[in-house]
């Protein structure tokens, strides 16, 4: 197949408008006569939904949880961006998309990133008038603070309650709908299998959580929002139920996944404290405003706090390392969190981490407390102070902060046109379950903005544009395509619950985890990727011939839906490393030891790799045959990026 990204002719500033007047539209009295399905809930799929039935479709939305509010989205804690430039100094839709072009080591589509940076200014709008509580300064107006890969102020938050203070907005827009009928909501549902037909989604097949009752239900169009992947590293910031299957399901159907190599390691998360843990908590990255991020200066001071023989607050400034600040000038605390990850590694490898673990770096809040008050810095941040002391046991207020860097995003995802439609037609993807605009790396506050482009200002228009040229005719699931999916469904189910080993899902689970990190994860090199494919295979074999479920298939099963999800994670693990040993090159999340600069940056090799890989499923057990899309940049040009 040859993938045709659907870019409009013309500027870039013009593309966006120029592509909404060209598409095609469906007549108001038509819209009522489609069926639509969104599988997820979070802030992609809530503002989709939502859009969608103001529109007048019929939708049908789905989630696995007992209510939309419990979406991952959730848990975003520092902010929105968006190019409003209130602060007045300097910012524009321009310099928001170059900075997401750049931050994301160009490995992005420019008209996609373009057209976010043009939305993002209308989706604050929308959100102050569904009564998001944005902070606002003194004289009424909203306030913005700056975040990392960016020199401006512009993103706008609700104290460290972004994310849920935004889906609330959403969940209040789908709950208006639902209330209308033109949204069915169906909760505790998962979807386990796309169905095409002739070539064409045309529905889903989903497991009832409670009862264990396989169901079908059929659409013109079916949106994925469905999130990301991160928990393939079992340890992350990503909620426990967060997985890949929807997306897996779709890609195993004819759907190209795009980049899955591509993975966010944030940089302000709580270190791993024990075996026990089954997830990492976030620390927002808005924190490095105002939070010196630093290690002792030498080896032997960081072993002597390491063994209690020092407390860190006797640790004299010139003893203290502050590596941000001293090796990028300019931007200081405010890089971008594929260098301020990478950075804090490279500080603990050589000795100088701190915490009885070794793996943690400070980010320290003394000077700001000082400069203002503990009142003003609570003010701003006390909701994660608070989170902070509950989970270690330490006052953030009185000793700094211990950070390491833990999985966050995936820059992977189903590979999409401008339109957001994948490979198969009719099925199109949005927020993090696609590839998405962000190249080989996020910039912070950005996750949540294009996660409501997508629902709230792209989706409605280009979903138009397939569905026009569908005749309305009612789909239902008397299509022998519905009886095929639903039969390959059970018999994978009864095929796990028949193994009857001795291992649980969590154990395969913990063990696909650690190959991740250990030889895929903040950084990567072809020995250890070529290891890591050899051991994903074994544990495909024993997870097929060796995992223990109790229960039945009929009853909430919860070890089951572990199973199935945590299958998933093993083939689309072993994708990732495929994807990584293939791109030999560094760029953003994706650091390959061989490839890096002498000062230890990401080295770029943009004549063989300015491509998307977008992998294409040929057969069980069968290598997936790689696509590229090239990647042409007209409007930024190429360089090796420095933050220095």
């Amino acid at each position: 197949m040859v993938l045709d990204s659907k870019l409009p002719e013309g500027p870039i500033a013009e593309k966006w408008e120029k592509h909404k007047f060209n598409v095609k539209l469906v007549n108001p009295s038509n819209k009522r006569k489609y069926d639509i399905i969104v599988v997820g809930t979070g802030l992609a799929g809530a503002s989709a939904a939502a859009s969608l039935a103001e529109l007048g479709y019929n939708v049908k939305a789905f989630t696995f949880h007992d209510s939309p509010r419990r979406a991952h989205s959730i848990a975003a804690q520092g902010g929105i961006n968006a190019a409003k430039n209130y602060q007045n100094d300097g910012d524009s839709v321009y310099r928001l998309f170059y900075d997401t072009v750049k931050g994301g080591d160009y490995r992005s589509r420019e008209a996609n990133v373009y057209r976010l940076a043009q939305v993002s200014v209308n989706i604050i709008d929308q959100c102050v008038a569904q009564g998001v509580p944005f902070a606002r300064e003194y004289g009424g107006l909203l306030a913005n603070r700056s975040f990392g890969g960016a020199q401006v102020s512009r993103t706008f938050y609700a104290r460290g309650q972004t994310g849920q203070q935004l889906l609330l907005g959403a969940y209040s827009a789908l709950s208006r709908q639902v209330a209308y009928g033109k949204v069915k909501l169906y909760t505790r549902s998962e979807m386990l299998d796309l169905v095409t037909v002739d070539g064409q989604a045309r529905g889903i097949i989903t497991r009832n959580l409670l009862t264990g009752e396989i169901e079908q239900h059929a659409a013109h169009a079916v949106v994925l929002a469905t999130g990301g992947y991160g928990n393939v590293f079992f340890l992350s910031t990503n909620a426990m139920y967060c997985n890949a299957t929807a997306a897996w399901r779709a890609h195993k159907k004819g759907a190209y996944f795009a980049n899955p190599c591509f993975t966010q390691i944030h940089p302000t998360c709580i270190p791993v404290s024990g075996d026990y843990q089954s997830k990492l908590t976030l620390m927002s990255e808005s924190l490095r405003n105002d939070g010196r991020v630093w290690v002792p200066a030498t080896k032997e001071t960081a072993e002597r706090l390491r063994k209690g023989e020092i407390n860190v607050n006797d640790i004299a400034e010139a003893d203290r390392d502050y590596f941000l600040e001293r090796k990028y000038p300019a931007f200081g605390n405010l890089v971008p969190r594929d260098v301020a990850s990478r950075n804090a590694k490279l500080m603990c490898d050589e000795g100088k981490g701190v915490g009885s673990t070794g793996l943690a770096v400070y980010l320290d809040f003394a000077d700001v407390i000082k400069r203002t008050s503990a009142e003003a810095v609570s003010q701003k941040y006390g909701n994660l102070f608070d989170m902070y002391a509950k989970i270690t046991g330490e006052n953030p207020y009185e000793r700094p902060m211990r950070i390491y860097p833990a999985v966050h995003y995936t820059m992977g995802g189903l590979w999409v046109d401008y339109n957001l439609q994948t490979t198969v037609k009719g099925l199109y993807a949005t927020g993090e379950c696609n590839f998405s605009d962000h190249g080989a790396n996020r910039l912070g506050a950005s996750a949540l903005m294009q996660g409501l482009a997508d629902g709230y200002f792209v989706i409605p228009y280009t979903i138009g544009d397939y569905l026009a040229s569908t005749p309305p005719k009612p789909v239902t699931t008397e299509d022998p395509a519905f009886a095929e999916a639903t039969a390959a469904v059970q018999a994978r189910v009864q095929q796990m619950m028949s193994i009857n080993g001795t291992r649980t899902p969590d154990d395969f689970h913990k063990k696909l985890g650690n190959l991740m990190w250990e030889y895929c994860g903040m950084s990567r090199n072809a020995e250890g990727l070529r290891y890591a494919k050899k051991e994903i295979q074994q544990l495909k074999k024993e997870f097929w011939s060796d995992l223990k479920l109790a229960g039945t298939e009929l009853e909430m099963n919860q070890a089951l839906e572990k199973a199935g999800r945590v299958a998933d994670f093993i083939e689309l693990g072993e994708l990732m490393v495929d994807d990584a040993l293939d791109r030999n090159e560094s760029c953003g999340g994706h650091f390959r030891e061989e490839y890096q600069t002498p000062e230890g940056e990401a080295l770029r090799n943009d004549d063989d790799y300015a491509y998307v890989a977008a992998w294409e499923y040929v057969g069980e057990n069968q290598p997936e045959k790689l696509n590229k899309e090239e990647l042409t940049f007209e409007n930024v040009k190429l360089t090796q990026r420095s933050y220095k």
